[in-house]
């Protein structure tokens, strides 16, 4: 099997690199002010926002990498109704075995395909897969997802979706030509505290939005080096940035109407030095000679802070930090000319300019009965039964993802999180190892949506006004 891994990369010209596809990245060049090389804009062909597809009473499912995440998306999506698990691939045998056992529990029988590093392409082919399910390593989610919407397929990859904004636009000239979903699966907009701040937004509680901060920081070291996983440790060589920022981006830019209202104009970015990765692979290659080969190499800084400006001048910052000490942090602040709520870290709060305080305890919970959305009432408190027994349950989000997605796809309606919000969340990967390369010079963030942002209608329906039949089972 290592040898197909190999394989594989060695035909995608990525071989020894990871995800470093994208263009590497020098460290704080010289500041001479550059153009930065990323198409802008083009012509819409369609636009995929608020379309709905036909109607799929059945969702059958062909899912692609049965790692953690995969293994983990099987357990909730067996427990919705509607779902039918057809085929199952993985370049591992083992992974599939994994697989078949977890779906066989509910009666699912699905074809399966290991062994070969392009046989996910059988499973795309299948005439019984709706959609395609991606949980693979990043480097490869682009190339799927391309390949199933190309084959008449709905697709919801794992984030990011892309690592380019090459691919940002494959993605979305993809969607629109084939007129399949592009569903980002950004389990975070599905959190209890970000769909009641969102309904706060939606209802004036802020006053006008001013500002949000976003993160998604946490030590990965325990992790890193995982010779099994040894994408997850290259992805960090030879580029510097934001290099996994959409939990902290998704649920800001929904509550700022982002591709439906307003968009992201510009954005610069600082990523500071690596203290910690170049030692510790000295230390690990002292006790493994695996690790040999990357001592000396560039790795990514440890901090890297992001500024972004929207086009009704709105703000909106977001860090990324994965190598040093501190606990897994989520940041979501968002702040408006009336009140500020802040979720990490906890207790989550809520401050207002009218009590010039931060409300107690009482006042907190005041709040979350008069603003909790009719989805959270009615599927959050089955979504943490549901998914309390899996793994990467993170409170239940992750299955109300899911289920809302299944629920979208079988009553037709537009998908919460479409190939828009996929390119332009994705697509600060590059634009902040771009900015950070050439001393946080602004950089352009590319209209993905031709324009339409101007008149596309916020998605989430908080209220379940349509759809909300679909059952857990």
């Amino acid at each position: 099997m290592k040898t197909n891994r190999r394989q594989f990369l060695k035909t995608t010209g990525l071989a020894g690199l990871g995800i470093t596809a994208v263009p590497a990245a020098a460290h704080a060049s010289s500041g001479v002010t550059a153009k930065a090389p990323f198409k802008q804009a083009q012509p819409q062909r369609f636009n995929m926002h608020g379309y709905a597809a036909p109607k799929l009473p059945i969702v059958r499912i062909g899912l692609i990498g049965i790692g953690d995440r995969g293994g983990a998306a099987l357990q909730r999506l067996i427990k919705i109704e509607g779902v039918q698990i057809t085929a199952l691939a993985d370049v591992k045998p083992e992974a599939v075995s994994r697989g078949v056992a977890i779906v066989k529990a509910r009666a699912h029988s699905p074809a399966t395909y290991s062994g070969g590093a392009e046989d996910w392409k059988k499973l795309c082919d299948r005439s019984d897969v709706d959609l395609v399910y991606i949980c693979t390593p990043w480097l490869l989610h682009t190339t799927q997802a391309v390949y199933a919407m190309e084959r008449g397929k709905h697709v919801a990859p794992e984030l990011p979706v892309a690592l380019t904004i090459e691919d940002c636009w494959k993605l979305v000239e993809t969607s629109e030509k084939t007129r399949r979903h592009c569903i980002v699966l950004g389990n975070q907009c599905f959190n209890s505290f970000e769909l009641l701040t969102l309904n706060m937004a939606r209802q004036g509680f802020f006053g006008k939005l001013v500002h949000g901060d976003g993160a998604y920081s946490r030590n990965m070291l325990p992790i890193k080096f995982r010779k099994e996983k040894l994408w997850f440790f290259e992805r960090d060589i030879d580029r510097i940035g934001a290099l996994y920022n959409i939990h902290g981006i998704g649920p800001i830019a929904q509550k700022m109407e982002i591709n439906c209202g307003d968009r992201m104009e510009y954005m610069s970015s600082v990523t500071g030095d690596d203290f910690t990765m170049g030692e510790k692979v000295k230390e690990m290659a002292a006790q493994d000679p695996f690790w040999q080969p990357y001592v000396g190499r560039r790795f990514n800084g440890n901090m890297t802070t992001c500024i972004v400006r929207t086009a009704r001048g709105r703000t909106m910052m977001f860090q990324y930090d994965h190598f040093s000490a501190r606990p897994a942090t989520k940041v979501h602040l968002i702040s408006g000319t009336k009140a500020l709520a802040m979720m990490e870290p906890p207790p989550s709060r809520f401050y207002t300019n009218e009590k010039d305080r931060w409300l107690t305890d009482q006042e907190y919970q005041a709040l979350v009965a008069q603003y909790t959305p009719e989805i959270s009432k009615r599927v959050g408190a089955m979504a943490e039964k549901v998914g309390g027994g899996t793994e990467y349950y993170h409170g239940g989000m992750d299955t109300v993802m899911d289920w809302r997605m299944i629920d979208c796809l079988r009553n037709g309606l537009p998908v919460e999180q479409n190939v828009y919000d996929a390119a332009s969340w994705s697509a600060l990967i590059e634009l902040t190892s771009w900015s950070s390369s050439h001393r946080a010079q602004s950089v352009d963030v590319p209209d993905f949506t031709g324009g339409a942002w101007k008149t596309n209608r916020p998605l989430m329906d908080l209220a379940l006004t349509t759809g909300g039949t679909t059952r857990f089972v």
